[in-house]
């Protein structure tokens, strides 16, 4: 895969660029869809971009937000992503946009993993913009090391679309898009900063095993499209 990278001497200046990046890719899939789908990453790196595309002027109405990953949480819990979104991202222009969660109440995520593949499914695809985010282990998505089901998360030929996976690292159990999902994405970006995140990234372009680092999966799958990587100190 082609790899662009993007360097900011601020965090602030990535989110703008980053924020104006995607709006015009959203833009471009209501412009030919008549809708676009963005999937987002959780934590705390991406509040600044949420803030930034949340004031971006296009119809927010005809754009579905969801996630990458989620934990096995209600959006009530401080580590839900689907609250990190609603509070972060759906707000004033984007307030009118719809969320389109992975969390079910009542059934574990193993069980509710056919029915978060099919709600998925009915989403206008290839989605025009996943943005991901990466740890300092080296995961993306709900990629872990060690994870329960890793190989077929990253298998770009099982044809998952959304796996149930529990890891030692991630607490929670998770649901997750599989990497076919997130590789066919018209505008994919992986946003990072600070330089434990930059020395990450070095070592994951390095040699060594996919299931050591999964960013690797990402990193080394074949894409005719780039993979745009977004870093500030």
């Amino acid at each position: 895969m082609t790899i662009r990278e993007h360097d900011y001497p601020t965090r602030e200046a990535l989110a703008e660029a980053l924020a104006t990046g995607v709006a015009a890719v959203l833009c471009g899939g209501i412009s030919t869809r008549g809708h676009a789908v963005l999937a987002v990453s959780g934590g705390s790196t991406p509040k600044r971009f949420f803030g930034a595309l949340a004031q971006a002027d296009m119809d927010w109405s005809r754009v579905t937000v969801c996630l990458v990953d989620e934990r096995w949480v209600p959006e009530t819990s401080e580590r839900s992503n689907a609250r990190l979104v609603r509070e972060n991202l759906l707000v004033g222009r984007a307030a009118g946009a719809r969320l389109e969660p992975l969390f079910e109440d009542g059934p574990t995520a193993r069980e509710a993993q056919d029915d978060v593949s099919r709600r998925l499914s009915a989403l206008p695809r290839p989605f025009d913009a996943v943005i991901l985010g990466m740890g300092n282990d080296g995961h993306t998505a709900s990629f872990f090391p060690g994870a329960d089901r890793l190989a077929e998360a990253i298998d770009a030929q099982a044809g998952h679309r959304v796996l149930a996976i529990e890891a030692p690292g991630a607490g929670e159990p998770r649901i997750t898009l599989a990497l076919p999902f997130l590789l066919e994405a018209r505008f994919l970006a992986l946003h990072i900063e600070g330089q434990d995140k930059r020395d990450t990234l070095a070592k994951a372009m390095g040699d060594g095993p996919v299931e050591a680092m999964p960013i690797r999966s990402v990193l080394r799958a074949a894409r005719e499209d780039p993979l745009q990587i977004f870093w500030a100190p």
